[in-house]
C-alpha cells in the first residue's frame, strides 16, 4: 500500500427538495425540518474537516425524505411515507438522479485510490437528536464500526483514544447510538473493498453541539483527532 488516503463524506447534508417535488411535503414541512429531513451541523462539520485536512469530502444536500442515499436498495425505509406510493418509474427516476449519481460518485473514488494501491480510511459524518422516545442520549460522539474487520477496529480505537485525551469530559462511545453493522452507505462499501483497503467509520455527533452553538469546540477535536490518523 502506498499509504492511507482520508475521505469525508456526508449522506444527510441538507434537506433541500426539488421544485418539481415540493408538493409531496405541503403537510410535512415539520419533518423537513427536523432530524427526518437531515442531519443539523454534519455538512458544517464535514466542509471544515475538508479544508482543515486537505481531503475530498462529498456531500448530499437533498432531503433523506425524497430518497435516503444511506440506505440500501432493498431497505424498506429507502423512500419515506412521503414518496413511497410514487408511481415504480418515477422511484426510479428519483434513484437515477439522486440516490444513484452521489453513491456512484463516492464509489468511483474508492475505487481509484485502492486500485493505486492506496489505503482508504472513509469518515461518513452524521449527527443523531440529543432525546429520542423520551429518554436523553449520554453520547456527545458516537464512532460507528464493523468490529470483525481488523484495520478497521484498529482505527475506530485509535480515533475514540485521541478523541477522548483531546476532550475528556466529552461521552465518545463505540457503536452507540447506532450500531456500525446496520444498513447504510459503509456497510454496502465494505462488500465491495478488501479489509485491507477500506475502512468505513461513521462519526455521529450529538446534536446538542449544533443547537447549543458549540460546534467549534467539537471541529476543534475532530479534525487533529482525524490527522492523527494520516500515515
Amino acid at each position: 500500500m502506498l499509504g492511507r488516503r482520508i475521505l469525508i463524506t456526508c449522506e444527510h447534508a441538507g434537506n433541500e427538495l426539488p421544485e418539481s417535488y415540493k408538493y409531496l411535503f405541503k403537510r410535512g414541512k415539520e419533518a423537513l425540518e427536523s432530524h427526518r429531513g437531515w442531519d443539523p451541523g454534519a455538512a458544517i462539520l464535514a466542509s471544515y474537516l475538508g479544508v482543515e485536512l486537505a481531503v475530498p469530502v462529498f456531500m448530499h444536500p437533498t432531503s433523506r425524505l425524497l430518497v435516503e442515499v444511506n440506505r440500501s436498495l432493498s431497505h424498506p425505509h429507502l423512500f419515506s411515507e412521503f414518496t413511497i406510493d410514487l408511481e415504480p418509474s418515477v422511484r426510479q427516476f428519483l434513484l437515477n438522479k439522486y440516490y444513484r449519481p452521489y453513491r456512484n460518485a463516492v464509489t468511483d473514488w474508492i475505487k481509484r485510490e485502492t486500485e493505486a494501491k492506496s489505503e482508504v480510511a472513509h469518515f461518513s459524518i452524521h449527527s443523531f437528536t440529543p432525546v429520542w422516545e423520551g429518554k436523553k442520549r449520554p453520547t456527545d460522539i458516537g464512532i460507528l464500526f464493523d468490529p470483525k474487520r481488523r484495520l478497521e477496529n484498529k482505527i475506530a480505537l485509535e480515533l475514540t483514544e485521541k478523541l477522548r485525551d483531546l476532550a475528556p469530559l466529552l461521552t465518545i462511545d463505540l457503536n452507540e447510538p447506532y450500531k456500525g453493522t446496520d444498513d447504510g452507505f459503509t456497510t454496502t462499501l465494505r462488500k465491495k473493498f478488501g479489509v485491507k483497503s477500506y475502512s468505513g467509520i461513521e462519526i455521529e455527533v450529538n446534536q446538542k453541539f449544533f443547537f447549543n452553538k458549540e460546534l467549534d469546540f467539537v471541529k476543534s477535536v475532530l479534525s487533529p483527532a482525524i490527522k492523527s490518523l494520516e500515515r
